[in-house]
């Protein structure tokens, strides 16, 4: 029977037909640790187990969807966000790094400002990721998540049970979504559609073959749809000294700062991600 170091080289070696080496190793890495119930530690400390046909099999069918250029994430049925697993689907988008990095400034803000039974809004919330991840960091917070599709928001309630997190979810489209006349949020968050159909080029097959368009694309010719129509709904929702925040295109820093501030709010700051690109941005509302 081969051994664990053995399928790890045999299946990197099958994926670098679709992705650069260090990516297929990634990738072949998680299918071991997910088939095999391994930690990286354990897989890298286990290279010469034998593996029974039972895994082998496991590993096979595994191999065939992800050489058709299927994610790993929705081959494998779930992925971890912020130390959370998080079930994913045709139906959501797969929760990227920088969305992390969105979620890891909310808190570090609410460390050096702590407030206690905050109210939080998350629009667009798709897999439930980013208000998951926010209540298991802030359990005394209240926080709900709203998303025009119903796909979507079962996953997300799915997705809130299995990590033990009491979350409200509701159906609404955000661009038809009326105000709230009497503001209640402290926080509100949104990774919306932001990108452009002219970027199709530039993106991975795997991303556009199988994630739902209608959670990544916008019509070219506005993009800044949701940013404007969701900085009004907060600017109306939010109490004094709510704070909105937004994962963003790279290329419209300067515009979804200028939406923001048309919209009421002040101190709007654009923060680069770990790859030196304008990827997040926060305003203040003063009433």
């Amino acid at each position: 029977m081969p051994h664990v170091k053995e399928l790890e080289n045999h299946l990197t070696s099958k994926l670098s037909i679709l992705y650069d080496p260090l990516e297929a190793r990634s990738i072949a890495q998680l299918v071991l640790m997910h088939i095999l119930n391994f930690s990286k530690t354990q897989l890298s400390m286990n290279g010469l187990r034998e593996l029974s046909i039972k895994q082998i099999t496991s590993i096979e069918m595994v191999q065939e969807e992800l050489l058709t250029g299927r994610p790993i994430q929705y081959v494998l049925g779930e992925t971890e966000f912020y130390s959370c697993t998080i079930k994913v689907n045709e139906h959501v988008l797969i929760p990227r790094p920088e969305t992390e990095e969105l979620v890891h400034w909310i808190l570090a803000d609410q460390k050096r400002n702590p407030k206690h039974d905050i109210q939080i809004l998350d629009i667009c919330t798709g897999s439930g990721c980013i208000p998951i991840a926010l209540k298991k960091n802030l359990p005394n917070a209240h926080v709900s998540g709203l998303d025009i599709s119903h796909h979507a928001l079962e996953t997300a309630a799915q997705n809130a049970v299995l990590n033990k997190t009491e979350i409200h979810f509701y159906h609404q489209d955000i661009l038809k979504a009326a105000n709230d006349p009497d503001p209640k949020y402290d926080i509100i968050v949104s990774n919306p559609p932001y990108v452009r159909h002219l970027e199709k080029e530039k993106m991975h097959k795997n991303v556009l073959d199988y994630e739902p368009h209608l959670a990544l694309f916008v019509d070219d010719d506005n993009p800044l749809v949701f940013y404007r129509a969701i900085a009004e709904f907060a600017s109306k929702t939010l109490k004094n000294d709510g704070i909105l925040y937004f994962e963003i295109n790279e290329a419209y820093g300067d515009e979804t700062r200028k939406a923001m501030e048309e919209a009421g709010f002040t101190h709007v700051e654009v923060k680069k991600d770990l790859y030196d690109k304008d990827r997040m941005a926060k305003g203040v509302l003063k009433r």
